[in-house]
């Protein structure tokens, strides 16, 4: 039997680096990037398989980028969320966040919010987007709840606990740009998962070529540490 790409799991890199190829200023990188978010949420709602698509959008340490490109994307997510509802709303994907937002403003918070319900009674497909969102931090901050609640930490107790788990572990996770490494990224929900790392820039990543990683997927033989 073949596997099954459940839950997708991608770093979406090369934003920058697209556009600086270019001769284009890093922001319009991060345009186009925009756009392939939308194709590739679209095409995974019509999956026959995919249920969950989870976006590394914002980390933890993206603020360290300059204030006027942090400020940018900051724009640029808040203009997404309220240009694509309707593309949510007719794929039937019901949208989700992990990750910290109460750094974000009130007016980008209300619009993450609004979406979440407009959207919340869709099934076909659940996206969701990482913002702000550090695994090791999301981590830390389960573990301690269990010890404020006077709970054991134990491998169940603490999985349960960590925001992302609702959406179940990661079967394959991706990273476009040519960088081989997880940057903080799900790191509890993917110690069993697939990974897959393609050279291609995120703005240039296409249905196709996900359609090629969910079909060398499907035929690689996962152990889950047995033989």
């Amino acid at each position: 039997m073949s596997n099954i790409a459940r839950h997708i799991a991608i770093i979406m890199d090369g934003n920058g680096r697209w556009a600086t190829e270019r001769g284009l200023r890093r922001v319009k990188g991060h345009e186009r990037g925009a756009e392939v978010v939308r194709t590739l949420t679209t095409y995974a709602s019509n999956h026959p398989e995919i249920e969950v698509l989870t976006l590394y959008a914002f980390s933890t340490e993206n603020w360290k980028r300059p204030k006027m490109e942090v400020d940018f994307l900051m724009r640029l997510l808040n203009n997404y969320l309220k240009n694509e509802t309707e593309t949510y709303i007719r794929n039937e994907v019901r949208f989700e966040t992990i990750g910290d937002i109460g750094r974000f403003s009130s007016a980008l918070r209300n619009e993450i919010a609004r979406l979440k319900e407009r959207t919340r009674h869709f099934g076909k497909l659940t996206q969701v987007l990482a913002l702000n969102y550090g695994s090791q931090d999301e981590i830390a901050r389960a573990a301690k709840e269990l010890c404020q609640k006077g709970e054991e930490i134990t491998t169940d107790s603490l999985g349960n606990r960590i925001e992302s788990s609702r959406f179940g572990n990661v079967d394959l996770l991706i990273r476009t740009g040519g960088e081989q490494r997880l940057s903080n990224f799900l790191l509890w929900q993917s110690a069993y998962a697939e990974l897959f790392f393609t050279p291609t820039l995120w703005p240039d990543f296409t249905p196709d070529e996900l359609d090629t990683i969910i079909e060398d997927f499907k035929n690689r033989q996962r152990r889950f540490g047995g033989i």
